[in-house]
């Protein structure tokens, strides 16, 4: 088996940028929180698919909860990138901000972690590429989701799964 070489976070960093439109928001002039969750996804994805270079597919996400709401006007920005790496899974962390294009006021609406497994072409799970942390940062950040992941396991374990 070929040794897969590292990666750093910033190699698979990937950022959305939407203008918010009457098309994705309710009758009070906010952007529906499945939508937000759609471009997370999105996002998530596309950044496990960077780091791997090999397709992913969302396993699980943790929970996700907004602290303001995005309207209809606002620019949201969605940034993902890849905060640990198992032997085929990938967690990443994904930012929301809005930001009132007239006043310049941006808001962070929500942060969420999104673990996706890599497949190979016959869509069994593959190894996936280490992460090189090169700031301390970073590490802060693997150690966290490494602490996570250790929960979800423990989770799962306990429901039987």
């Amino acid at each position: 088996m070929n040794k897969l070489e590292g990666k750093r976070p910033s190699e698979s960093q990937i950022t959305l940028t939407q203008l918010m439109g009457p098309s994705n928001a309710n009758n009070l002039g906010n952007v529906h929180g499945g939508f937000i969750m759609k471009l997370c996804d999105e996002a998530g994805g596309m950044a496990a698919t960077k780091h791997a270079r090999r397709p992913a597919v969302t396993v699980t996400v943790d929970s996700m909860g907004f602290h303001s709401p995005v309207h209809i006007g606002n620019l949201m920005t969605v940034r993902a990138e890849v905060t640990w790496v198992g032997r085929t899974s990938m967690e990443t962390r994904v930012v929301v901000t809005a930001e009132n294009v007239i006043s310049g006021a941006v808001t962070h609406t929500n942060t969420a972690y999104f673990v996706y497994v890599a497949l190979d072409e016959d869509g069994r799970p593959v190894p996936v590429p280490p992460l090189v942390l090169e700031t301390e940062e970073e590490k802060a950040r693997f150690e966290r989701a490494a602490n996570r992941q250790a929960l979800r396991l423990q989770h799962r374990h306990q429901e039987g799964l």
